[in-house]
């Protein structure tokens, strides 16, 4: 005679705290190297919301450091992963497979030496750039599920509605011709007060390349928005401003200047090459 789980913990012949049997033992934990047969691997990759969905669950399962990704073992799982499904769903395989060329060119650039570049103190981390988007995805889909908490109309909450019958005031009765006399009066006395006048100012992009040449002589670094205070001062108008701009790419397109920035969002320098 067969018995359960529950009634085994109930007669005392496993822990109670037991999630499972296996092979007649009490299994207190699950393994953290749990096996995904091939067939159950199709469900698992649909599940994913793409490669990185899949990079992302592979190195948060084992607790990885995600600034300090070990290449070698987050490599073979993922390639294990693409290898068991290709049998069975090519065109699923290919969405996956840029991300393992990516993940195995940055393990050949790691297992090799290199130097770094002229003008830089340390070599580059090939895992750079993609740490930054796995942070950044996983920003994005943490902040998806947030917003996918809130409440929403038509599938959390109903909007109620009640019919409320109101009489309609009475308008009074207009001629079509006292309102057409009306109109033309008001379009007579606008064309009384109309006046316009244009005016045209010179600017010159070779003035506004030299006076951002002059700014940056004697700094190392000037922020972008300081470049503009004297374009955007009072009295001040959006030709000036254009034309400004259009120095400043005009330097950089010719050598002139360098325009960095530290990170994403951070504020924007410009110095002089």
């Amino acid at each position: 005679m067969s018995t359960s789980l529950s009634e085994a913990a109930a007669e005392g012949l496993i822990p109670a705290d037991a999630i499972a049997r296996l092979y007649g033992q009490p299994l207190l934990d699950l393994p953290k190297d749990l096996y995904i047969p091939p067939d159950a691997l199709e469900i698992i990759l649909e599940a994913f919301e793409g490669p990185l969905d899949l990079l992302l669950y592979l190195i948060r399962r084992q607790n990885f450091n995600i600034l300090d990704i070990p290449m070698v073992e987050v490599t073979q799982q993922y390639l294990r992963y693409i290898d068991e499904v290709r049998s069975t769903n090519l065109e699923l395989a290919a969405e996956y497979l840029l991300m393992a060329a990516m993940l195995i060119e940055i393990k050949s650039r790691m297992l090799l030496p290199v130097r770094p570049k002229e003008g830089e103190d340390e070599v580059q981390d090939p895992r750079a750039e993609l740490v930054r988007r796995l942070l950044e995805y996983e920003k994005i889909k943490l902040a998806a599920h947030k917003i996918d908490s809130i409440p929403q109309l038509g599938r959390d909450v109903v909007a109620a509605q009640v019919y409320l019958e109101q009489s309609m005031p009475r308008l009074p009765n207009i001629d079509p011709a006292d309102l057409q006399a009306a109109w033309r009066d008001l379009v007579r006395r606008a064309r009384l007060v109309a006046h316009h006048h244009i005016s045209r100012e010179a600017l010159s992009v070779r003035e506004h390349m030299a006076r951002i040449l002059k700014a940056l002589k004697d700094q190392r670094f000037v922020e972008f928005r300081e470049l503009f205070s004297e374009p955007i001062a009072p009295g001040k108008g959006i030709a000036v401003i254009v034309v400004h701009f259009l120095a400043l790419l005009e330097l950089a397109k010719e050598g002139l200047i360098d325009i960095t920035q530290a990170v994403p969002f951070a504020p924007i320098y410009v110095r002089l090459s």
